[in-house]
């Protein structure tokens, strides 16, 4: 997904840059088009068929957000392997890396969500192309919810 957010890009153009066969890249792009994760961009017609380009849009509204612990999971050990290849191929130089399980006060802690929520949506909406002059290869991953054991309800769902 992290190539479909700075262009629309067509099946055939995802399996060039992922070194995987046309038929995979085409059926991955669809199950996550089908579950909500990818918009169709637009659509060409190329020797008789109709390809369709496909873009990640962070800024989307999703009309439910919630998923059951074991989804989250799934996507945590997902992450966690695309971390691993990222920082395979990491520079040297800075960067940032934090982990923190701990009690702070409501107003601190939806602070920080604002706060990670702005710099998710500045990166994403300021992504370019592969090799843009200009850029830098970047990775940026978070991760921040709420534990069990503190404030419930409403206190508790807040989203930036």
């Amino acid at each position: 997904m992290s190539l479909l957010t700075a262009e629309a890009m067509s099946a055939a153009e995802v399996a060039r840059a992922l070194d995987l066969t046309h038929a995979n890249a085409s059926y991955h792009l669809r199950v996550l088009h089908d579950v909500g994760e990818l918009v169709v961009d637009s659509e060409e017609k190329i020797r008789g068929g109709v390809a369709k380009r496909y873009r990640y849009d962070a800024s989307r509204e999703v009309a439910d957000r919630t998923s059951a612990v074991d989804d989250r999971i799934a996507h945590a050990r997902a992450n966690a392997l695309e971390i691993e290849r990222r920082l395979r191929d990491a520079a040297r130089g800075g960067g940032s890396s934090s982990d923190l399980e701990a009690w702070v006060p409501l107003d601190v802690w939806r602070r920080a969500l604002d706060l990670m929520h702005e710099a998710s949506h500045l990166l994403h909406a300021e992504a370019r192309p592969a090799g843009t002059p200009d850029t830098v290869h970047i990775s940026a991953t978070s991760n921040a919810f709420t534990m069990s054991g503190g404030l419930t309800g409403e206190d508790a769902r807040w989203r930036p």
